[in-house]
């Protein structure tokens, strides 16, 4: 009876191996697709986990990265002893003496459930990092017939995950799985693998984490949405020290020491998750990943994925001055205009009317109002009372940390209240390479996505002169010295209109060299060289010689110079990025070069698959550029010259700097163009909307809401001398100039011509302006 019992009792364990065997084979081959496909050999060898492309500084800085898993991987000998330790410890402390399957621990789940009362897993590594990699328990691909079936399904996952962890120890060395694991494992907090978690909770590396901030680490492989360190700090503070003992346990950790680790609280005072809207450059990142986003289509490629290192030409030093002198401006120019508006609303006529009715129309453009639309159809009495009912919300303010200001408002005073926020664009680079090096496309990403350096258009004002005097000096052979009067020009426009531009102040009547009218910014001298050179003539070379057509081009932009006489008051809208670009062609001895911000990228092996070089345009003379950045000086040399309050700062002091300032009609934006010898930086200030703008020169002009930004920005890049920027003079022309600059010794050179010719030649503009 005992042998019988016990024959079959075999039989049955023979038939249970037997047809587990045939279980595992079925399940491997997916018979009859009652299983659902194993991945196949390729994907096994080449599993492919999802690495976010890093953008980097010249100097070497991380500025942000593309993603859609925040991953950045690590070798194995980035990874600090603490974290191995208290990996194996936790998790799999046979690692490195079974094959992907941990029998003993299998076959200890029934003692351990049945007799200590506890449930115990029994996955390794290995398993893990399969049903990671493979998504074996969510992808439709890899499910069958019997998928659907209670109990059975796990089973069969189960099954799978232990096949796929035996391919993988064939496949991968040890230390090749453990960095494969916890580079691919989500931690949470838009954290993917141990690099960027350590990052985000700890403000640290793989490599420098400590005992504890290991341990709790590895307590979230359990779950890291239930013991996260910053949402459940109960559960994390339990689960870590849960870690250390085990490590107590297996060896790793001397008790009197655990004891005290264990006493000590989990510091997260360091948080901080990785955001698109936070950072440096945060306009910078998001108008490149456009051109990027068009790149990865030519080549194939995905930013989001592939682990690209993109490497920009933007000085992470720089960049922080920008972003700073543009905050400490923008801060006390908000504060002025919400006292100078008080009581009213800013958006105004040419008579500083309010428009009537601007408002409910910028209320039905809001989100807010289209959802109710949707919602609520033509109820229009319902979306008036959700629409001027009061909820709290978040909007912009300087004046608090992080600039999220707690607040009641109603949807309406909330557009109400943004329409009052003043913008700005910055850009600055090095005019000889086109290397961008600080771009500062707005105040604050989170809360305004529009970029006012590229995207932005908006009329320069006074800004746009130069190119009008380049024309003049290269075309028709005017001098700086030449002398023109403050008078009125008349333009005949095809209407059968006459138009007479403006100055900022009255007509004087005075004389005034060329020098001396743009450092002054006097309308009638533009507008008298417009009518010089025409309309059209004026359009071909900001196009042409100073890159505005082929900047639109390349980046689809259709905005277009109009040839009307008003273009001599910056009439046609431009960009800060072609402003910026248009300037270096004076300073790098008239070559015209495109402003680029990539130099190169990598693939994630470090191959490099791109380089950039800028385009180039031999515009203009070396003499006609450097007679510009003699020109351009007026405004801070010249009497009257509206950039005089840069001698009020140290980088000025010794230094040759250019400037021009630029309003536009009812102060809508404020400009400013600097040059030197090395930089040339463009600032644009303005409302949202063009009728949002202060009602005075007193606070309007270029030379108040944009050059204070300029002024900070180069005062801190000449501070800090590891930049290497020095003062000095702009660099000269190869060959000797064929014209005298100094107006005292040009003027008597003429008259010497004149009394040997009797032909006196610099008063001949002036009788053809009509004034002798």
């Amino acid at each position: 009876m005992y042998s019988k019992i016990t024959r079959i009792l075999w039989i049955v364990f023979g038939a249970g191996i037997l047809g587990f065997i045939l279980l595992l084979v079925s399940v491997n081959y997916n018979w009859f697709n009652l299983y659902g496909a194993m991945p196949d050999f390729k994907v096994l060898e080449n599993p492919k986990s999802e690495l976010a492309s890093e953008v980097y500084t010249a100097d070497g800085v991380l500025l942000g990265k593309y993603y859609r898993e925040n991953r950045t991987p690590v070798s194995f000998e980035e990874l600090s002893p603490n974290l191995l330790n208290a990996l194996m410890a936790s998790e799999d402390i046979r690692f490195y003496d079974h094959p992907g399957i941990d029998l003993k621990g299998i076959f200890s789940i029934p003692y351990y459930l049945f007799i200590k009362g506890k449930k115990r897993g029994a996955s390794t590594i290995t398993q893990q990092l399969a049903k990671i990699l493979f998504k074996t328990r969510r992808t439709e691909e890899y499910e069958g017939a019997l998928s659907d079936v209670p109990g059975l399904g796990m089973v069969i996952i189960k099954i799978k995950e232990w096949i796929l962890a035996i391919r993988l120890e064939k496949a991968y060395t040890k230390r090749e799985i453990i960095s494969m694991y916890l580079n691919t494992f989500e931690f949470g907090s838009n954290a993917f693998g141990i690099k960027v978690a350590s990052k985000t909770f700890f403000n640290t590396s793989p490599d420098s984490l400590n005992l504890q901030e290991a341990a709790t680490l590895v307590g979230m492989l359990q779950n890291p949405s239930r013991y996260s360190p910053v949402f459940f700090p109960e559960n994390s503070l339990i689960v870590r020290n849960d870690v250390i003992d085990q490590m107590v346990r297996y060896n790793y950790l001397e008790a009197a020491a655990a004891d005290s680790l264990k006493q000590l609280e989990i510091d997260v005072s360091e948080y901080s998750v990785d955001s698109h809207n936070t950072g440096l450059a945060t306009y910078f990142r998001a108008e490149i990943k456009k051109d990027l986003l068009k790149w990865q289509k030519e080549k194939g490629i995905d930013i989001y994925a592939d682990g690209l290192k993109i490497y920009t030409t933007i000085d992470s030093r720089m960049q922080k001055y920008a972003e700073e002198a543009m905050e400490k401006h923008m801060s006390y120019l908000q504060e002025l205009f919400f006292e100078h508006w008080k009581g009213r609303n800013p958006w105004v006529d040419e008579r500083f009317r309010e428009i009537p009715g601007l408002l409910n129309r910028w209320v039905k453009q809001s989100e807010r109002y289209r959802k109710l639309k949707a919602k609520y159809g033509n109820n229009q009495d319902s979306i008036d009372f959700v629409m001027n009912k009061k909820t709290p919300m978040k909007v912009f303010s300087w004046e608090v940390p992080g600039y999220r200001k707690d607040t009641v408002l109603s949807p309406i005073d909330s557009v109400r209240y943004m329409k009052h926020i003043l913008h700005a664009g910055m850009m600055s680079i090095d005019p000889y390479n086109g290397h961008v090096k600080a771009w500062v496309g707005g105040i604050n990403n989170r809360f305004f996505k529009y970029d006012h350096v590229r995207q932005g258009y908006r009329q320069p004002g006074s800004v746009f002169k130069p190119i009008i005097y380049t024309a003049a000096i290269e075309d028709k052979g005017f001098h700086p010295c030449f002398k023109l009067v403050d008078v009125p020009i008349a333009f005949t426009l095809p209407s059968g209109k006459v138009w007479k531009p403006k100055n900022f102040g009255k007509y004087s009547g005075e004389t005034f060299t060329l020098r001396q009218a743009l450092a002054q910014s006097k309308n009638t001298i533009a507008a008298y060289l417009m009518k010089e050179l025409g309309p059209q003539r004026v359009v071909d070379y900001a196009e042409n010689r100073f890159g505005f057509k082929y900047i639109r081009d390349k980046y689809d932009m259709n905005a277009q110079l109009e040839a009307v006489p008003s273009l001599c008051l910056g009439t046609s809208d431009v960009s800060v990025f072609e402003m910026v670009a248009a300037y270096g062609t004076f300073v790098n001895h008239g070559i015209w070069t495109e402003p680029i911000y990539l130099t190169r990228i990598e693939d994630k092996n470090g191959n490099v698959i791109q380089t950039f070089v800028p385009k180039t345009i031999e515009a203009l003379s070396e003499e006609t550029a450097y007679i510009m950045t003699y020109m351009l000086r007026g405004s801070t040399e010249e009497k009257n010259g509206t950039s005089q309050r840069l001698w009020r700062y140290d980088f000025k002091q010794g230094n040759e700097i250019g400037g021009k300032t630029g309003t536009t009609s009812n102060y809508s934006d404020g400009w400013y163009m600097g040059v030197s010898k090395d930089l040339v930086t463009g600032v644009w200030v303005g409302g949202e909307e063009r009728s949002v703008h202060f009602r005075s020169g007193q606070y309007g002009q270029g030379a108040r809401l944009a050059m204070p930004i300029f002024s900070e920005y180069m005062e801190k890049v000449y501070a800090d001398k590891d930049l290497g920027y020095t003062k000095g003079e702009f660099p000269k022309p190869s060959q000797p100039l064929s014209i005298e600059l100094d107006c005292n010794v040009y003027n008597q050179k003429m008259m010497l011509v004149s009394d040997s010719t009797n032909n006196y030649v610099i008063p001949n503009k002036v009788q053809d302006q009509g004034i002798l």
